[in-house]
C-alpha cells in the first residue's frame, strides 16, 4: 500500500506533479493566511482532479476559513480530518490541525488545553494526521537547535504507537524518521524562496492495519 503525503503548499498546489497512489496525504496549510474562498475551491476542484483512490486532508494554522463549517462543507473531494477519524480500506486514521501557536487558526496555546486535546486520539490509530510535528522529530531545520514540536503531541502519539505519523508546519524539518515501530514524515513542501522546492513523499506501508 503506497501513501503519498504532502504539507504546506500555501495556494501552490497545482505546481505539483503527484504519482497515483492508494492514499493522498495532505497535512496542512492549503492557504497563505488567504480569507479568499475561491482559493478552498479551487483546492476542491484539484483534489477531484487527482487520480489517488483515497484523499485525507488535515487543515493548517493558515486555514482559517476552514473554521467555518460553510466551507469545511466544501471540501467534497476528500476526507477533511478535523479531530476526527475515518476508517478506511482497514486502516484507522486519524487528524487534527491543532498546534501550540495562540495566534493563529485551530492554536490551542496551553500545555494543559493540549493535553487533554491530544488524549482524543483513539487506541488503535494506525495512521496520525496533525498538522504539527512532535516535540523532537522533524521539527527544526539543517543547523538549528530549538525544538518547534508539540510536547503534549509526543507524549500522547508514543502511547499510540501509529504505524504512520504524517505533519508538516516546520518546512526545514522535511523528511522521514523510524522510531519504535513508527514511521514519521514531515510533508512541508515549501521552501526558503517561497516555492515547492520538495517532493512529495512516498511510503510503503509494510504493516498489516490492527484488528
Amino acid at each position: 500500500m503506497i501513501v503519498t503525503c504532502i504539507s504546506d503548499t500555501h495556494e501552490l498546489h497545482r505546481d505539483l506533479t503527484l504519482e497515483d497512489s492508494d492514499f493522498l496525504i495532505f497535512a496542512g496549510d492549503i492557504t497563505f493566511f488567504s480569507q479568499r474562498p475561491s482559493v478552498i475551491s479551487d483546492f476542491n476542484d484539484w483534489l477531484g482532479e487527482l487520480p489517488h483512490r483515497h484523499k485525507v486532508i488535515v487543515p493548517g494554522n493558515h486555514d482559517a476559513l476552514l473554521k467555518s463549517a460553510k466551507y469545511q462543507k466544501q471540501i467534497t473531494n476528500g476526507h477533511l480530518l478535523i479531530d476526527r477519524g475515518i476508517e478506511l480500506d482497514g486502516l484507522k486514521i486519524w487528524g487534527s490541525p491543532v498546534t501550540p501557536h495562540a495566534d493563529t487558526a485551530f492554536g490551542i496555546p496551553t500545555a494543559v488545553a493540549r493535553q487533554k486535546h491530544w488524549a482524543k486520539i483513539p487506541e488503535g490509530v494506525d495512521i496520525l494526521v496533525t498538522h504539527g510535528p512532535p516535540h523532537g522529530i522533524l521539527d527544526h531545520g539543517p543547523g538549528e537547535t530549538v525544538h518547534r514540536g508539540d510536547a503534549e503531541l509526543f507524549q500522547a502519539m508514543s502511547k499510540r504507537a501509529p504505524i504512520l505519523h504524517v505533519f508538516g508546519h516546520v518546512h526545514g524539518g522535511y523528511g522521514t524518521h523510524a522510531l519504535l515501530g513508527t514511521t514519521f514524515v514531515n510533508a512541508a513542501l515549501l521552501g526558503e524562496l517561497g516555492d515547492l522546492d520538495k517532493k512529495p513523499i512516498r511510503i510503503r506501508l509494510e504493516r498489516l492495519p490492527r484488528n
